[in-house]
């Protein structure tokens, strides 16, 4: 993540990071972010990243991607949202989770829908066009985002 933040900001962007107060001490947190919301939990982290975001991009990473990927999508497939989803698939990084979400819908355990939540592409360029020219599609919406 600080790689990618030194990215935006070298290139005059705003990287804004959300850190619990657990993860500070441990002097885990960026100094050079334009600004450093901390917070009490990772459930609060994933609230805030979720209200401050227009869209939700995962890049190549751990457990704690895909817990925040497959969160966000579930969001999105109970109607909680309707900001784009990606995955920069790179060197096919993603390629056996790919798999593993189609074979789920072919199962009959994923909604065709569910799929057209999420973009991927191996291009950045490719994959932020497309998330900028986005549009939802209609979900029943479950619960209210203050139920979260």
């Amino acid at each position: 993540m600080g790689v990618t933040a030194d990215g935006v900001l070298d290139h005059d962007g705003k990287a804004i990071g959300v850190i619990p107060s657990f993860l500070k001490v441990r002097e885990l947190a960026h100094e050079g972010l334009t600004e450093m919301i901390t917070v009490e939990s990772l459930q609060e982290r994933k609230l805030t990243m979720y209200r401050n975001a227009d869209g939700f991009l995962s890049l190549p990473g751990g457990l704690g991607t895909l817990e925040e990927l497959f969160e966000i999508l579930s969001w999105s497939q109970l109607g909680l949202h309707m900001k784009p989803i990606g995955i920069l698939n790179c060197n096919g990084f993603y390629n056996a989770l790919i798999n593993q979400l189609e074979y789920m819908n072919k199962e009959g355990f994923l909604d065709p829908t569910a799929l057209s939540l999420v973009m991927v592409s191996e291009d950045f360029k490719d994959l932020i066009q497309r998330m900028t020219r986005y549009q939802a599609p209609d979900v029943k919406k479950w619960i209210e985002q203050d139920q979260l």
